[in-house]
């Protein structure tokens, strides 16, 4: 490499780490070498902004204050702390990761890069982060604010949803790292992409590097970093039967590999289209005997609750039963009071739906 570039390069990321003691949110997971409470934020931070991941990193330290201690936690009280933050198969992956650090690792997480993807859960950025900010190797961890920040600043043209960006971005990582602080060189990288260099409307005036940013110098701020379009979400429509007798709620746990496996909902049937009347709902999921068990009350709201690749359309078909055999009930579903639901892991949907309709 010429001179020029290494010279270039440590400019750089003296500029980043300048910036970075000035600017820097202070975070708690960032007065840690703690490898358990790194990866624990670094889980519950992955698709969450940090305002809303706050709090429950704060609760999930305070429960499990030790991996030994998240480890010995039945699954259905993680799920029930992560209630809200959504992609439930991250608490489930971490539940199942604290048990593997403890059963296989001794309780101690590995202290290097390769060792750590060795864990459930942990792919390459994850393992880069809590390698570099617990144990200080010199390895760059390459999330979507680092992308952002190096596409625009060194004009990095290559699609980031393309197989060869995560091998191109990192390489362009690795050479700006220094070996001497790694860790704070990886915040720097990060936090400068969450508050300075944002995907929109970026603070270039008072950015370091606005003389040789080629995004700035070229009006390619909103076209920086390059990203395909993704998919467009599918509709789905979801029709849950609610039995409500005596105060008691029939729910039941998800049992199928989906994104909420481990929760409790309702019994559910689903449509082509949006039902409006109970006959749309008839021999779509064999559940009629339900909705005859009782006083059906037709839904006057519909629920749009938003996944990574779909668009759910939901009603709450509530049915006030008096008396019924249980019997009656599908397998796996069960009448539940207040305490046991308030208990019970349930999807965020759900969870407002009990609170605005039964226990405000």
């Amino acid at each position: 490499m010429p001179a020029s570039s290494v010279h270039k390069d440590a400019t750089f990321s003296q500029k980043l780490i300048q910036w970075y003691h000035r600017h820097h949110r202070d975070l708690p997971w960032r007065q840690t070498t703690d490898p358990y409470k790194i990866w624990l934020s670094e889980i519950i931070l992955q698709q969450t902004r940090v305002v809303q991941g706050m709090p429950y990193y704060l609760r999930f330290v305070e429960k499990y204050p030790t991996v030994q201690d998240l480890a010995r936690a039945d699954e259905q009280d993680v799920l029930r702390l992560w209630q809200g933050l959504g992609y439930y198969s991250r608490a489930r992956n971490m539940h199942y990761t604290a048990r593997q650090v403890v059963g296989e690792f001794g309780g101690k997480f590995p202290d290097s890069y390769s060792g750590l993807l060795k864990l459930k859960g942990v792919g390459e950025y994850t393992a880069a982060a809590i390698a570099s900010f617990a144990f200080n190797e010199a390895v760059p961890a390459v999330d979507g604010n680092v992308y952002r920040v190096l596409a625009r600043i060194f004009g990095i043209k290559t699609d980031i949803m393309h197989s060869s960006a995560k091998r191109e971005f990192t390489a362009a990582a690795q050479r700006l790292i220094p070996a001497d602080d790694p860790a704070t060189f990886n915040q720097a990288m990060i936090e400068f992409g969450a508050i300075q260099c944002q995907p929109v409307a970026p603070d270039c005036l008072l950015c370091p590097f606005n003389e040789s940013c080629y995004a700035f110098e070229n009006g390619m701020q909103s076209f920086l970093p390059v990203k395909s379009k993704k998919a467009k979400a599918r509709n789905r429509y979801l029709n849950y039967l609610v039995l409500e007798k005596g105060g008691l709620i029939a729910m039941k746990e998800r049992i199928k590999k989906d994104v909420w496996k481990g929760l409790y909902d309702f019994p559910i049937i689903e449509t082509l289209q949006e039902a409006q009347a109970p006959e749309d709902l008839a021999g779509e999921g064999g559940l009629e005997s339900l909705m005859m068990a009782g006083r059906l009350i037709v839904p006057d709201k519909t629920y749009v609750h938003l996944l990574s690749h779909q668009k759910l359309h939901v009603k709450f078909w509530q049915i006030k039963v008096e008396d019924m055999g249980t019997n009656v009930l599908p397998d796996g579903v069960s009448f539940y009071n207040e305490d046991q639901i308030d208990a019970l892991p349930k999807p965020i949907l759900i969870d407002t739906f009990i609170k605005e309709q039964f226990f405000s």
